[in-house]
């Protein structure tokens, strides 16, 4: 007698997001004001099931606070990589709690993995494409596998791999939002000092953009904001963006 399960191995179950409907919902949002298109995305969202995700850097803060002002209890994922700056980590839990969210939920990298690829912790300074694959990209996949969109905190001006930076983008088959890919330095600031947001505390010692300790050093007066992510190795990405020319 034939397996009735194994009719499902022959499924193809699509997508729900591809870059076309992504494109048609870009349209749909344009010239649409940041704050109002994040309210009727959560008024009436064009998916099932959505996560903010945040790594709580240099300009977390305006993004955390304005879901903050429309949903308290969506799922706030942050990934630790076990190579964060102590400072980011005090500083996620201090604008979390600030902010009120309830349902922070931390991925880590598999243990298993860490043990197979980087047993010496060393990866990162031989191999940085597979151990961001490992430390960023990997836990991300997991953490987003009940979700089919998710809210990204990037913005346009970071760098010229987001100088094309749409709203929307299709990733893996989900929608990722970019509520402040059009920001600039500027805006932001001001929207620091209008809520009183507080700044990480590496930003004021050169770090405009931070990663993990090991990959991530001070940037000086007219370099990328980038500039110190990475220094010396032809990487712009951890890995969980693409880069947008």
């Amino acid at each position: 007698m034939a397996n009735p399960l194994r009719k499902l191995d022959l499924i193809d179950i699509a997508p729900k997001f591809t870059p076309v409907s992504a494109a048609e919902i870009n349209a749909r949002f344009d010239g649409v004001e940041t704050t109002e298109m994040l309210r009727r995305l959560f008024d009436e969202p064009p998916y099932d099931d959505l996560a903010l995700v945040s790594s709580f850097g240099a300009e977390s803060a305006v993004l955390l606070h304005m879901v903050s002002q429309i949903d308290k209890s969506v799922p706030l994922i942050f990934i630790n990589t076990q190579k964060i700056f102590g400072e980011t980590l005090a500083y996620r839990d201090e604008l979390a709690e600030r902010l009120g969210f309830t349902d922070m939920r931390v991925y880590r990298p598999d243990p298993y993995l860490l043990a197979q690829k980087d047993a010496t912790s060393l990866r990162w300074s031989y191999d940085p494409d597979g151990c961001c694959d490992l430390r960023k990209v990997e836990p991300l996949r997991r953490a987003l596998a009940p979700f089919d969109a998710w809210i990204s905190g990037r913005k346009g001006f970071q760098g010229k791999t987001r100088n094309a930076l749409p709203r929307f983008e299709e990733d893996e088959g989900r929608l990722k939002i970019n509520p402040l890919a059009d920001w600039d330095k500027a805006r932001l600031n001001a929207y620091f000092e209008e809520h009183k947001l507080p700044r990480h505390p590496l930003e004021a010692q050169g770090y405009p953009s931070i990663g993990c300790a090991p990959c991530t050093s001070q940037v000086q007066a007219g370099e990328d904001p980038r500039a110190g992510r990475w220094r010396g190795w032809d990487k712009t990405e951890c890995g969980i963006h693409d880069p947008v020319f």
